[in-house]
């Protein structure tokens, strides 16, 4: 995309933002938002460079739901692939691509339902990237990040629930001064900013957290589904700088689109379920 299009559409994103919270938003919030310790204002980019999330990598403005209190963090609905790139699929026509947009349709509803700000990161049959994905979220004050999929594998009718490992520290390398790198490790030339690459890291005990209420209401719903989450790393969720989780349904393995389409009502409000139930615990966590 040429930069004067993708400036156009950061533009339009910003504004979109603003013209549903510019009146509620505190002094005290605008403060946060400009402080180098608030992980949602600082971004990256996946090309290891260093820039404010929000950048001209975003896609074009995203359709947000009205009459939700701007105040409330934004839930971003993921459905994972589409365009060309069908996902999983069988020969009997069941795409991956067309069921998870269905399924976040239906979501978005039900989390609307309640008093919930609602995104999806693509309305019809589109294929974003990666990032395009990653900075509507990226760009929201405070949002929510579920991408939804469905497997080749699994027992059919059920469900579960990913969110990222937790990071493994690298072994302490002895410096040569005070002021000293590893070799090969450039210093980050503004320390406020985290890489585009690791913005999951701040939110991995939240994504676990609301990974942890989507299982359970999952479980309820869904016999046969684990009863607890799992970790693993999944590509779309590593540059989120918000609590994202995946939610993989089984699977297209099944002969008749029925049973996947039967799915769509619980897993909605499954969903909406969980996600309120861990709204007290983001409001009142720090990443």
């Amino acid at each position: 995309m040429p930069n004067r299009v993708r400036l156009a559409a950061v533009l339009l994103c910003i504004l979109a933002e603003l013209a549903v919270s510019l009146d509620a938003v505190s002094p005290q919030l605008q403060s946060a938002q400009s402080s180098p310790s608030n992980p949602s204002a600082p971004a990256a980019t996946s090309d290891g460079q260093w820039h404010h999330f929000g950048s001209p990598d975003q896609p074009a403005a995203p359709q947000v739901s009205e009459g939700a209190p701007p105040s409330s963090p934004l839930i971003v609905l993921d459905p994972a692939h589409g365009g060309s790139d069908t996902g999983a699929h069988n020969p009997n026509g069941i795409t991956e691509s067309d069921i998870v947009l269905e399924y976040a349709r239906l979501m978005r509803v039900a989390l609307e339902g309640e008093g919930l700000r609602v995104v999806l990161t693509r309305e019809g049959n589109e294929d974003p990237s990666f990032d395009d994905r990653s900075a509507i979220a990226n760009a929201s004050r405070r949002a929510i990040f579920v991408s939804l999929h469905v497997s080749t594998t699994g027992a059919p009718g059920t469900a579960r629930v990913y969110s990222l490992p937790a990071v493994q520290q690298p072994p302490i390398l002895p410096l040569v001064g005070p002021n000293s790198f590893p070799p090969n490790a450039a210093p980050n030339p503004h320390p406020g900013l985290r890489s585009w690459d690791n913005a999951q890291e701040p939110f991995l005990d939240l994504s676990r957290r609301l990974a942890e209420l989507v299982q359970i209401q999952l479980a309820q719903r869904f016999r046969g589904s684990p009863d607890v989450p799992s970790a693993v790393a999944i590509r779309q969720l590593r540059t989120i700088a918000a609590p994202a989780i995946a939610i993989e349904v089984s699977s297209v393995a099944v002969p008749n689109r029925n049973q996947l389409d039967g799915m769509n009502s619980p897993l909605a409000q499954a969903v909406a379920r969980a996600v309120s139930d861990f709204l007290p615990i983001y409001a009142g966590a720090s990443p």
